[in-house]
């Protein structure tokens, strides 16, 4: 039986999964991404130096899970270019976070209580991303799971996949800030929400696809809210992961840990190395700096 008839939220969920997100949650949405761009270092300077430039990475921000799912399905990767009313509100975002005088609209929207709730409505535009992205996928390729978990996966967290890239618009190369390697949130949410949505699609999982969009965003929007009203990174996945992973997947070796101690430990003393001691002086030098020293104080 389905959950949400038990619970009676199925007309509920049904209106909530036919809300329209342009142009307001889009906005919010928008918004969101590039005050996380304002927030990197640099971004301000660069947009002064190439606005040209600041504005690309502004719309990777906020169209970049577009483009890697169409170059994953062989589309083009421009094609979300062609909604210019989605460009255009994008643009006018962008203007306003770094352009605004006195910095008004960007004070406005980075106020925590004005934030948290585009926040919120950021997270309902995710969500309905990776329903999107599963049920385009599922189309496509009717029986292929991986392929329905790949594009709803980047529909979610397409921006942070593609964050390495974003970089190198801004003159940055951290390829030790890889989305993959180091998770946020976000992309994990993202990745078990379409594993979610993949099962719903392809009838495993005994759960409309409303109810499903219904109750992952609610999810998603306590968690995020939470986490940027606490300022906390913490992963609520985490507790159920430290006990799962060790056993699916083994710990690390603490050896290896320890040889990585050992290496910060040991390192930086073969760096900030003392200098060698000047060389003594001849007796002659010491003989001709006495003779310089008398015929200053005679003077």
């Amino acid at each position: 039986m389905d959950l949400a008839g038990a619970l009676q939220l199925g007309e509920l969920a049904a209106a909530f999964a036919a809300l329209p997100v342009f142009p307001l949650f889009d906005t919010a949405y928008f918004i969101v991404s590039i005050l996380y761009l304002k927030y990197e270092p640099g971004a301000v300077e660069m947009s002064r130096k190439s606005p040209f430039a600041s504005w690309l990475c502004a719309m990777l921000h906020c169209f970049g899970s577009y483009i890697l799912a169409g170059l994953l399905l062989g589309e083009a990767p421009i094609e979300y270019f062609s909604h210019n009313s989605s460009v255009i509100l994008a643009t006018a975002v962008w203007y306003l976070i770094f352009f605004c005088p006195m910095n008004l609209f960007y004070k406005c929207v980075s106020f925590l209580p004005v934030k948290l709730i585009f926040v919120a409505m950021k997270e309902v535009v995710r969500v309905r991303k990776i329903a999107a992205g599963v049920h385009h996928a599922h189309h496509q390729y009717h029986h292929g799971w991986f392929v329905m978990m790949a594009i709803g996966w980047v529909k979610g967290s397409g921006v942070a996949l593609m964050s390495n890239f974003e970089q190198l618009l801004r003159g940055v190369w951290k390829p030790e800030t890889n989305e993959i390697l180091h998770m946020s949130f976000p992309t994990k949410a993202s990745l078990y929400g379409t594993v979610l949505f993949t099962l719903q699609q392809t009838h495993w999982l005994p759960i409309s696809e409303a109810n499903l969009i219904f109750f992952f965003t609610m999810f998603m929007i306590v968690c995020k809210v939470f986490m940027t009203a606490t300022h906390s990174h913490a992963s609520p996945f985490a507790p159920v992961e430290n006990v799962i992973c060790p056993v699916l997947f083994g710990s690390v070796p603490s050896g290896h840990a320890g040889h990585h101690h050992d290496h910060h430990q040991h390192g930086p003393s073969h760096e900030v190395s003392h200098p060698p001691p000047p060389p003594a002086k001849s007796k002659e030098e010491l003989n001709e700096g006495t003779r310089k020293r008398k015929a200053k104080k005679a003077e």
